[in-house]
């Protein structure tokens, strides 16, 4: 089973031993990640397959995914820091805020979140709102501005996570 936290190397000094409570930590923050980068990713998709609709009919796999309701699944992204503070709070000193890769992690979180919140969930919003406000398929060109927010952004948002994902990885 791969943890990779048994044993962490502190760049400074020597490994640690940090314990069974650190490592379900990390599961969890990696979990995290791993399920907000999958629901940034489908977001994409879905408003890719928008993008390349020609007309009807309207697939009906494309309004239960946009059906009305918040992106719970994209909210996993707000466990990533919560968790994330709980590992420095359990590493016994080990990691803490004045690691540059902490610092750099956590303000690529922010961005990540801040994307989100302005861009990414407001277009899935819309796209919920005119397919919820239509009995008929709508015409896709009224999902077009939003769908391509939308898939903008899960291409900003996938480089970020990564980025951050490689950045805890190394812990440069």
């Amino acid at each position: 089973m791969i943890t990779g936290a048994l044993l962490l190397a502190d760049a400074k000094t020597h490994h640690h031993r940090l314990g069974a409570w650190f490592d379900l930590l990390l599961l969890a923050h990696v979990a995290c990640v791993i399920v907000a980068l999958g629901a940034v990713v489908v977001s994409g998709v879905q408003a890719v397959r928008i993008l390349t609709l020609t007309g009807s009919p309207f697939p009906p796999t494309l309004r239960r995914y946009f059906a009305p309701g918040v992106n719970w699944v994209g909210r996993t992204l707000y466990g990533v820091p919560i968790l994330g503070f709980a590992l420095l709070a359990t590493s016994g000193g080990v990691f803490d805020l004045g690691d540059d890769w902490v610092g750099i992690g956590l303000a690529l979180w922010a961005a990540a979140a801040l994307c989100s919140e302005a861009f990414l969930w407001p277009a899935e919003r819309q796209i919920q709102n005119v397919l919820a406000g239509s009995a008929d398929p709508p015409v896709p060109s009224t999902l077009r501005a939003p769908a391509q927010t939308i898939a903008a952004m899960s291409v900003v948002l996938v480089v970020v996570l990564l980025t951050a994902t490689v950045l805890m990885v190394a812990q440069p």
